[in-house]
């Protein structure tokens, strides 16, 4: 969901909803976007539980984004069945490969869950 469309609490409806969380965001400042830091401040003060959690990011020299990412999810008490993907610039196909796999791997995962 698009931040900068939908309001925090358009995205939490669908946060209590979901069986995972994936949240990407490209590197900034060494960092990640100041918008995707406010939701999950935000999601993390309303502490979604039993969650699975995603993250992902692109970057162009230093990628720390996906592992910023991993950190706030992992510490809302989520599980991340994948490591976190990091994307340099516009994806190639090898990486949108692995994109795939990584969904395929969350799917799975959700899938056990749910039983």
């Amino acid at each position: 969901m698009n931040l900068h469309t939908f309001d925090h609490s358009d995205v939490m409806e669908e946060v209590w909803d979901a069986a995972a969380v994936l949240v990407g965001s490209p590197t900034h400042n060494n960092g990640i976007m100041p918008k995707v830091a406010d939701m999950l401040t935000y999601m993390k003060g309303l502490k979604p539980k039993d969650k699975i959690g995603g993250a992902f990011g692109s970057y162009g020299w230093s990628g720390e984004a996906p592992k910023v990412i991993a950190e706030w999810l992992t510490g809302m008490g989520m599980t991340l069945p994948a490591e976190p993907m990091r994307l340099l610039y516009v994806p190639k196909h090898e990486q949108l490969a692995a994109c795939v796999e990584m969904g395929r791997t969350i799917g799975a995962a959700v899938a056990a869950k749910l039983g």
